[in-house]
């Protein structure tokens, strides 16, 4: 789904209004997009930050199954968030809309302009979306209290239009989660450990930064910080068990996820331009030059291939899952924006990455690109973005 009815996190009401006003600072007389998702959603969390910092004027409608059915209807895709414009175009996929948006020039940059900070925001972005979906939903579902709240807060947000006591709802969630976002994902007892060494290398890198500056980059956000913020607003700054490692371990980094949801168009275009990509990012490169891009390789050879499983290491740990026909696009993503940085720009792109940058320059897949306007992702986890 960009996610889908059980992904993200948050602290529902029981009884959610259909309905919410936008961003305080947006005015109401401007057109107004509707953003269907769950308020405790990874991806839904994500593009609300997003469209908070821009000004875009939104009314989020939280979805029970008919809406759910209603937009796949709509794109074709069942996965949340969705967003419809003002001018009844459907838009998928948060990092496509966010593409389509900052193409757009509406509201403050969030891009950086020098083409090689650009790239590494794009790879970032793509980078934190991915990589730590895992630990994201791990510490979700692998952890009794944290599996029996959100449980019920889905079964209380998501299925609230169906029948049926709401304890078989929680039980049906609960299991379904498991199945998907655990299993399904390749984790297992032996692996658990090396999800959690990558949350904590995660906020141990990243607590340095935000002791050091407001964002990522610096003094203003860009799209790598909106990568990073799903899965730290919905999921780790909120459930029980992330949330506690957090005020312990990243103090500063819990005030980041505060500050982004915060930001305000006005004080974005008030902060001075954003003017390279500091050299504290990278453990973050130096992560995807060890488990992610050769996942990402490994992950299109295998859909080549027609392969039943994808073999990746993270941390130490081997995960066995299914090839995923959106990540051979994220990798030809990644690849087209290479490709599109100047001869200098590439050795130090190459030069900060490691010797697994050398994947971005092979050929393309083809598989479909996302264009700026969102393209609804196929099935395969359906429910995840």
């Amino acid at each position: 789904m960009d996610e889908g009815t059980v992904g993200g996190s948050g602290r529902a009401s029981p009884a959610p209004a259909p309905a919410a006003a936008a961003h305080p600072q947006v005015a109401e007389d401007r057109p107004r997009h509707r953003l269907h998702g769950l308020t405790l959603s990874y991806f839904t969390g994500k593009l609300e930050a997003y469209m908070r910092a821009k000004g875009l004027a939104y009314d989020f409608v939280e979805m029970d199954m008919a809406d759910f059915r209603a937009c796949a209807r709509a794109t074709g895709v069942a996965q949340m968030p969705q967003l419809q414009a003002p001018s009844g175009e459907w838009l998928t996929d948060t990092t496509a809309i966010i593409a389509r948006f900052e193409a757009g020039g509406a509201g403050p940059a969030l891009k950086p302009a020098a083409p090689l900070d650009a790239f590494f925001s794009q790879f970032l972005e793509d980078y934190f979306d991915e990589w730590l979906w895992r630990p994201a939903l791990y510490y979700r579902w692998r952890f009794e209290e944290d599996a029996r709240l959100m449980s019920a807060q889905i079964a209380r947000t998501m299925l609230r239009d169906l029948p049926g006591p709401f304890w078989m709802k929680r039980l049906s969630i609960l299991l379904r989660q498991r199945r998907v976002f655990l299993h399904e994902d390749g984790v297992t007892a032996a692996n658990g450990p090396a999800v959690e060494a990558l949350f904590h290398a995660t906020l141990d890198a990243l607590e340095p930064i935000f002791a050091a500056r407001p964002y990522l980059f610096g003094q203003r956000p860009c799209e790598a910080d909106f990568g990073l913020f799903g899965s730290m607003f919905r999921h780790f700054s909120h459930d029980p068990t992330p949330q506690d490692l957090m005020r312990r371990r990243a103090p500063h980094t819990l005030a980041w996820v505060a500050r982004l949801w915060a930001a305000s168009p006005q004080a974005i275009e008030a902060a001075p331009p954003l003017a390279g990509a500091p050299a504290d990012l990278d453990p973050f490169l130096a992560e995807a030059n060890d488990g992610y891009l050769p996942y990402l390789a490994a992950n299109a050879a295998a859909w080549r291939a027609g392969a039943s499983s994808v073999r990746a290491e993270a941390k130490g740990g081997v995960f066995i899952t299914r090839p995923s026909p959106y990540h051979v696009r994220c990798l030809d993503d990644l690849k087209r924006a290479f490709a599109a940085l100047a001869a200098a720009d590439r050795a130090a792109a190459a030069a900060r990455i490691g010797p697994s940058a050398g994947l971005l320059a092979e050929p393309l897949d083809e598989v479909a690109a996302i264009p700026a306007a969102g393209r609804p992702r196929p099935t395969d986890r359906a429910w995840r973005r």
